[in-house]
C-alpha cells in the first residue's frame, strides 16, 4: 500500500491527514507537537521531522501557511528534500504566490522529487467532510499517480494545467470568495440601515438568481453573529493580496478586489483578523455602531 505523508496540521491539514488515514498508510509531522497527539493516540506514526516524514512516505501532502513556511518545510536541515528518495512526491496544497510554487517544484525536482501543484477550494467543514475541490496543477502522469491521495482529500480534482496552473486557479477563486463577501456584508448593512430585519434579505437573496451556498452559510453565520473562524480573514486578505499582485504583474485591472483588499485590512485593524471571513460585516458595523444581528 502506498504510504502517504501530511506535513500541517492545522485547522485544514488534520481533519485532511484523518480522511487520507482512512484509505492509506499514513505518517504525520507539524511544527507543534500537540497537534500531532490525536495522531499519535490512534497509533498513526509520527515523524519527528519533516526529512523523516519523506524517508516513510511515497507521497508527501503539504498544508502550511504561506510561501515561507512552504520553502522552510522543504529546505531546513531535515526538511523534505532530505529525506526524499527518487520519484517520490511532493502535493503542495497550501495557498501560496505563483513564485513561491515554482521555486518549490524547481527544488523538489533537483532533488530527484515530482512535484504536484494542488491548492484546495473550500475551508474547514469540506475538509472535515472530505469535499474539498483539488486545483491540480501539474503533468498529466504525475496528477494521474497521486490522483487517489486526492479523492481521498476531496470529491472533485480539476484539472487546471501544468505546475502553478493550480495556484493561479485558486488565487482567482479566492478573489471571488473576498469580493463576494465584502458585497454580501455591504447589502445586509444596506438592509439593516433601512430597518430591513436580516432574514428577510437572507430570504431575498436565498430565493433567486443571486442564491448560493455561500450566502446560505454566512448569512445564517452573521444572523446568528458566529465569527468562528472556517476560514480566517487573515488568510484571506494573503490571498487578496497573492491575487493583487499577479493582477499587477500581469496588468491586470481589479479596481473591486483592491478596494475588497482594504476592507479586509481594515477588518483585522480593528482586531477581527482571527474570526472568519463573515467578519467582513463587522468591519461596517464598528464603524457604524449597528450589530446586524438576527
Amino acid at each position: 500500500m502506498t504510504t502517504v505523508g501530511f506535513v500541517g496540521l492545522g485547522a485544514m491539514g488534520a481533519p485532511m491527514a484523518w480522511n487520507v488515514a482512512d484509505d492509506f498508510d499514513l505518517v504525520v509531522y507539524n511544527r507543534s507537537e500537540d497537534a500531532t497527539e490525536p495522531f499519535a493516540d490512534a497509533g498513526v506514526p509520527v515523524a519527528t521531522t519533516p526529512r523523516g516524514v519523506a524517508a516513510d512516505a511515497d507521497v508527501t501532502v503539504v498544508m502550511v501557511t504561506d510561501g515561507d513556511a512552504l520553502h522552510d518545510v522543504l529546505t531546513e536541515t531535515d526538511g523534505l528534500l532530505a529525506g526524499l528518495d527518487e520519484g517520490d512526491y511532493v502535493v503542495n496544497t497550501s495557498t501560496v504566490s505563483p513564485d513561491a510554487t515554482g521555486a518549490a517544484a524547481s527544488l523538489v525536482a533537483d532533488a530527484g522529487g515530482r512535484f504536484v501543484d494542488c491548492p484546495v477550494s473550500g475551508t474547514v467543514g469540506p475538509a472535515e467532510q472530505g469535499t474539498l475541490t483539488m486545483l491540480a496543477g501539474g503533468a498529466d502522469e504525475d496528477v494521474d499517480a497521486v490522483v487517489d491521495v486526492l479523492d481521498a482529500i476531496g470529491d472533485s480534482v480539476v484539472r487546471c494545467g501544468g505546475v502553478g496552473d493550480g495556484t493561479h486557479a485558486k488565487l482567482s477563486v479566492n478573489l471571488l470568495l473576498g469580493d463576494m463577501m465584502q458585497s454580501f456584508a455591504e447589502s445586509l448593512a444596506l438592509a439593516d440601515a433601512n430597518g430591513l430585519d436580516v432574514d428577510v434579505l437572507l430570504e431575498a437573496v436565498g430565493s433567486g438568481g443571486l442564491a448560493a451556498p455561500l450566502f446560505d452559510v454566512k448569512g445564517e453565520a452573521i444572523a446568528e453573529g458566529d465569527f468562528e473562524a472556517a476560514f480566517p480573514m487573515d488568510l484571506q486578505f494573503k490571498d487578496l493580496r497573492l491575487a493583487l499582485d499577479s493582477a499587477h504583474e500581469n496588468e491586470v485591472p481589479l479596481p473591486a478586489t483592491a478596494a475588497t483588499a482594504e476592507a479586509a485590512n481594515q477588518v483585522r485593524a480593528l482586531g477581527h483578523g482571527d474570526e472568519d471571513i463573515a467578519a467582513f460585516v463587522c468591519g461596517i458595523e464598528d464603524v457604524t455602531g449597528d450589530d446586524i444581528r438576527r
